[in-house]
C-alpha cells in the first residue's frame, strides 16, 4: 500500500489477519449501528460502505479507509452478532449440526470522501452438533458476544466447526486474498487519477 490505511474496525480478528498479511494500519473504530433485521445478503456489503464512509470524513486526504461486515446466514435469517447470552445461546442452536453461509462484505475507500470499491464472499460452513451444555460453557466464556453467529471458526479449544468451503479468513471477518485484491486496485485507481492531473 502506498497510502496510510485506516482499518475503520474495533475487530481484533480483522486487526490480526492484517497484522500477519504485513499490512500497516491505524485503528479508528466507527459509530456505525450493527444490528440491522433485514435478511438480504447485500447488507453486509452496505454496512462495510456505511462503516468506511462514517470514518473516512474525519481523515485526512491521501488516507485509505477499510471496512468490513460479516453475518452468517442460515435457512434465510441472518444472523448478526448477538446483543446478549440469551441470544447467542439461541443462535448456537440453531447452527448446531447445520450448514450456513458466511458473508462478508469489504470496502475500501480513499478519505475524506471518495467513491468505495466493494467485494462480497461467501463461505459455506458446517457447525458440528453441539450438547446444551457445550453451548452453555460456550456462551459463559462471553466469546460469542462480538461473533457474527456467536462462534469463532479460529477457536480450537472448543472447535465448534466442522468444514468450511471457501475462505477461512472470511469466516474469520476479512477475506485477505480479496481485501489485499481490493486494496491493490484502489492504490492503482488512485495512483492513475492523480498521474490525470
Amino acid at each position: 500500500m502506498i497510502h496510510p490505511l485506516v482499518l475503520a474496525s474495533g475487530s481484533p480478528r480483522r486487526r490480526k489477519l492484517l497484522e500477519e498479511a504485513g499490512v500497516s494500519f491505524t485503528v479508528v473504530v466507527p459509530e456505525v449501528d450493527e444490528f440491522w433485521p433485514d435478511s438480504d445478503p447485500v447488507q453486509a456489503v452496505e454496512l462495510a460502505v456505511c462503516k468506511a464512509r462514517a470514518v473516512a470524513k474525519s481523515r485526512l486526504t491521501g488516507e485509505v479507509v477499510l471496512a468490513a461486515d460479516t453475518i452468517v446466514r442460515l435457512r434465510g435469517r441472518v444472523l448478526g452478532k448477538p446483543r446478549d447470552d440469551a441470544e447467542a445461546r439461541a443462535m448456537l442452536s440453531s447452527l448446531s449440526g447445520a450448514e450456513h453461509t458466511v458473508t462478508t462484505g469489504v470496502a475500501a475507500m480513499p478519505a475524506p470522501e471518495g467513491d468505495p470499491l466493494t467485494v462480497r464472499v461467501d463461505s459455506r460452513v458446517r457447525i458440528r452438533r453441539l450438547t446444551p451444555g457445550e453451548i452453555d460453557d460456550y456462551v459463559a466464556t462471553g466469546s460469542p458476544l462480538d461473533k457474527a453467529g456467536a462462534y469463532a471458526v479460529q477457536d480450537e479449544r472448543w472447535n465448534l466447526v466442522e468444514r468450511v468451503e471457501g475462505s477461512v479468513t472470511n469466516v474469520i471477518g476479512l477475506p485477505m486474498e480479496e481485501t489485499l485484491k481490493l486494496l491493490e486496485t484502489l492504490d492503482k485507481t488512485w495512483n492513475q487519477h492523480a498521474r490525470r492531473r
